[in-house]
């Protein structure tokens, strides 16, 4: 088994198909070697996308829900969702729909909003920003192992590292700093090429419950509104799983202190 998901057993073969789809793919070249620490890690990290998915399948059913296509979370909205939690969203209608279900009724909290002057906007940056499992890992980095996020206000990354960053002098590598997603590194150069944007008007359209259309970011919409769904969902699914999932040895959570891949190692 991989695990159980409410008592129920889901069968390890969906795990090594999955290994073996990657295996075959277009990215093989940049998987780790088999049976290495970090092949174990990747398993471990597919195991819980894999019971992520099935978790959202029961729920799904139970509920009554149909499946719901939409657009996949990259970027700022993926770090904010986890590394998990996004890669089982974009792979599955099924956790679609529940995100769907779950963030329909959901408003960006009122601490969130800062009052600013009309036609005001946070200066904005040319980001580059990734999440690393460790320390080591994060440390050894340069900005080219950082993902590029276009130009976004520091607000629009995790607190953590963007107050990090307005310490440090424009186009500095910034980490590692920790938070509940892992060890952040990032560098922000001012966007001095393009004038400020309009202010944004109008808000995200709310959809209802059981919607076909999973409610995804909108050009002009309530960024902050996208934010709170996401946050909200990841912590619905931290607390379903810690309630219906289990988990077997050897397909711990990648980031369990207590498995043996969990250190990064040379």
């Amino acid at each position: 088994m991989a695990g159980w998901v409410d008592g129920r057993p889901v069968p390890r073969e969906r795990l090594d198909r999955r290994i073996a789809e990657l295996r075959e793919g277009p990215f093989r070249g940049t998987l780790p070697v088999p049976g290495s620490s970090e092949d174990r890690q990747l398993a471990r990290w597919l195991t819980q996308v894999i019971l992520t998915e099935a978790l959202c399948e029961a729920v799904a059913s139970e509920l009554g829900l149909d499946p719901v296509e939409g657009e996949p979370f990259e970027g700022v909205a993926a770090v904010e969702l986890g590394s998990i939690n996004t890669a089982a969203y974009n792979g599955s209608p099924w956790v679609r729909a529940v995100f769907a279900h779950v963030t329909a009724t959901t408003a960006a909290p009122p601490a969130w909003r800062s009052p600013t002057p009309a036609g005001h906007r946070p200066p904005r940056h040319l980001l580059r920003h990734r999440v690393f499992p460790d320390p080591s890992s994060a440390r050894q980095a340069t900005s080219d192992d950082l993902d590029p996020l276009g130009r976004a206000s520091l607000d629009s990354l995790p607190a953590a590292i963007a107050e990090e960053l307005r310490r440090h002098p424009h186009g500095t590598l910034v980490g590692p700093v920790r938070d509940t997603l892992g060890w952040h590194v990032a560098i922000a150069v001012p966007d001095t090429a393009s004038a400020p944007p309009p202010p944004q008007q109008g808000a995200a359209l709310r959809p209802e419950p059981g919607s076909s259309r999973a409610p995804a970011p909108i050009a002009g919409g309530d960024a902050l509104l996208d934010a709170a769904r996401r946050r909200a969902f990841a912590r619905w699914l931290d607390d379903m799983r810690a309630k219906k999932i289990e988990l077997v040895p050897g397909l711990e959570h990648p980031g369990d202190p207590r498995q043996p891949d969990n250190h990064h190692k040379h």
